[in-house]
């Protein structure tokens, strides 16, 4: 449930005995010294610790005192140049107030973001930004208890935790394919690395597109786990004509996999666009600067940071913003890559 008209409750230790059916005092010697209470009864007080979302050891201060100034921001990736253009809107945004920002990585896994998102309940932010709106049950349960305003960003769906800004990726993925077969492509690949997601949505606009109109192909579809880079385009795109020597075009998942696959291209003399087309997505600052240059979608990276900012700083003086979904939307960047008329 998100958090509705600017009301902040933050999950107290008298809320977990409740739901655990124990006293606060038993509740508060599970935590603190749990070999002195039976094994049943604090199975069931850490059971409503996890459903309530309640951080251990920090809930006493933050009723207390009042929250700090600190206002934490969870991103998936510190080398990512996507989040590189997030966080600039959000330092931008945050210069001059007396606001300062708490940085956490959360290395693209739920586990890291639920023990990060614990260590930020011990600091009482003033707001939260969290990437993505694919939380795990538990770190959603711990941003609904933190009591103050939250901003999911880079994504939008229909169930906000309390406030959101982003786009719609799986459309940003249709608009790439329609774009390639509007230019006369026909065998049109996928590859993509680090499939989380947002990149799964992409890769789900891509097949919705291509089903429509009876040019889907499950073969010219190459995902890896492993994480996105220039190289790893170059390597996978290699593997992708090996499978699919007949393809004529391919949508990268991101900038990184079509310079990538831009550069195998130009190692076998493959002509882009007139034998072969590349689309990327993000619009990263060299898709405009290589040569040819490459069609991408771009997203307003830079923006849903500051606005982020902006979100937490007005619903933390009681001035909620509305909307609270904010879509900021994309942009299709057509360039000499798909250029095949």
């Amino acid at each position: 449930m998100g958090k509705k008209d600017n009301i902040y409750k933050a999950v107290t230790l008298k809320d977990v005995a409740a739901a655990a059916n124990v006293s606060v005092i038993t509740a508060s010697r599970a935590l603190r010294t749990p070999e002195i209470v039976s094994d049943k009864v604090r199975e069931r007080i850490h059971a409503a610790v996890d459903a309530l979302g309640y951080a251990p050891n920090q809930a006493a201060r933050a009723l207390a005192s009042a929250t700090t100034s600190t206002i934490g921001v969870l991103i998936p990736s510190v080398t990512n140049l996507v989040f590189s253009d997030v966080m600039r809107g959000i330092y931008d945004a945050v210069e001059g107030t007396p606001y300062q920002v708490q940085l956490g990585n959360t290395r693209y896994t739920n586990r890291k973001e639920e023990e990060l998102l614990k260590v930020f309940a011990a600091q009482r932010p003033v707001g939260l930004i969290v990437s993505g709106i694919d939380q795990s049950q538990a770190a959603r349960a711990l941003l609904d208890s933190f009591g103050c305003p939250v901003v999911q960003i880079m994504d939008i769906g229909p169930d906000p935790i309390d406030m959101m800004i982003g786009f719609d990726h799986r459309e940003g993925g249709r608009a790439a394919v329609r774009h390639l077969i509007e230019n006369g492509y026909r065998r049109i690949g996928f590859i993509g690395a680090r499939m989380d997601p947002r990149a799964q949505r992409r890769l789900d606009g891509y097949s919705e597109v291509l089903h429509a109109e009876g040019l889907y192909d499950e073969r010219l579809i190459l995902t890896s786990p492993q994480a996105s880079s220039v190289t790893r385009g170059s390597e996978m795109f290699a593997d992708f004509l090996g499978m699919a020597p007949d393809a004529d075009a391919v949508f990268c998942n991101n900038d990184d996999m079509a310079l990538g696959a831009l550069f195998e291209c130009q190692r076998r003399h493959i002509r882009v666009p007139g034998q072969f087309g590349i689309m990327g997505y993000n619009d990263l600052d060299y898709t405009a600067a290589s040569n040819p240059t490459i069609s991408s979608i771009r997203t307003l990276r830079y923006d849903m940071g500051y606005r982020a900012i902006e979100m937490i700083i007005a619903a933390s003086k009681g001035e909620r913003p509305e909307p609270a979904v904010v879509d900021v939307g994309y942009e299709l960047k057509a360039r000499q890559s798909t250029d095949r008329k």
